[in-house]
């Protein structure tokens, strides 16, 4: 146990990076919500995951609270995977780590398109402050943590290589380029920091306790896929980030918005945004760029890429 009385491995940030960072569990979600696939063999078919490894990860869901198991009507002893309110309320991630693929990956051509079904604009949608109605970005907030959260966040637990081979077969399922950035702990925390304002060697690693050869490793992972810059202004390293880093903004704030809902009672165990322009904490939300109206999950509908056109599957 930690001063606070919570391991890291029941960080909050630390969970949701761990669950939802993930491909092969983020192919599941994305076949949920693009065409309601809700049993084992459908994803199976879909995915080319490994039985045993499909198995942990909805396992996992359903540890977490996102899926329930029902029994299939059909009166054998096989279940039916459904989203719980709190699965639904992962699409926004999603839908952000589609937006972010489609324009800066070179496989983001194969991800789902957002359609807003009142106006029919289709494209990306922009981030805003549910609070205040703003349009929110990178700039319009700041960051507040505890160090301390920081510290659980980064400290033992699961920490995959963003470099192991996808488990899953499709192109479209393998999320390849934003796993760079969110598919391990330390490459996340590192990003999510880049995102807060860090830039020196020596604040990334005094703030999470990380061991130069781990961070020099994530630092020039990050770099080579372009999500951060190398700098040598002033008197040491820095590592900015690009556009591409910064385009990664809203999946990082519904992230946080997502493990808030998670985990309710242990607000003051990870980090949260603050908007600069109405002083609340941030509760991000997304609107339509054709008319302008707060998006619900209830409002839209993802239209996936129609495969048959020489793109690999």
């Amino acid at each position: 146990m930690t001063e606070a009385g919570v391991t890291a491995a029941q960080s909050p940030v630390a969970q949701t990076i761990d669950l939802l960072g993930d491909r092969l569990t983020l192919a599941i979600l994305r076949e949920v919500f693009i065409d309601h696939v809700r049993r084992f063999s459908q994803w199976i078919d879909r995915t080319g995951a490994p039985p045993a490894m499909l198995t942990a990860r909805l396992n996992a869901l359903v540890a977490a609270g996102l899926m329930e198991r029902r029994p299939q009507t059909s009166g054998s002893d096989r279940h039916d995977y459904l989203l719980t309110d709190l699965g639904i309320a992962t699409w926004e991630i999603l839908a952000s780590v589609w937006a972010w693929q489609r324009e800066w990956s070179p496989e983001g051509l194969l991800q789902p398109e957002l359609v807003h079904i009142d106006c029919g604009h289709r494209g990306p949608p922009q981030l805003m402050c549910r609070h205040c109605d703003r349009a929110v970005d990178l700039r319009d907030t700041q960051l507040e943590l505890d160090p301390q959260s920081l510290v659980l966040a980064a400290g033992s637990g699961r920490r995959r290589s963003t470099r192991t081979p996808p488990s899953v077969s499709r192109a479209d399922l393998q999320f390849t380029e934003v796993m760079e950035a969110i598919g391990d702990r330390w490459s996340a925390l590192v990003t999510g920091l880049a995102l807060s304002g860090v830039r020196r060697f020596n604040e990334f690693q005094s703030a999470l306790k990380i061991s130069p050869t781990t961070l020099t490793e994530r630092l020039v992972r990050l770099s080579e896929v372009q999500i951060l810059t190398r700098s040598d202004h002033g008197n040491g390293r820095e590592y900015v980030l690009t556009p591409r880093g910064r385009g990664m903004f809203p999946i990082f704030a519904f992230l946080l918005s997502w493990t808030q809902l998670a985990h309710p009672d242990a607000l003051s165990l990870g980090p949260k945004l603050r908007h600069r322009g109405c002083g609340s904490w941030l509760l991000p939300a997304l609107r339509c760029r054709g008319c302008d109206a707060l998006l619900e999950r209830t409002s839209v509908h993802f239209e996936p890429f129609p495969f048959g056109t020489g793109l690999p599957r």
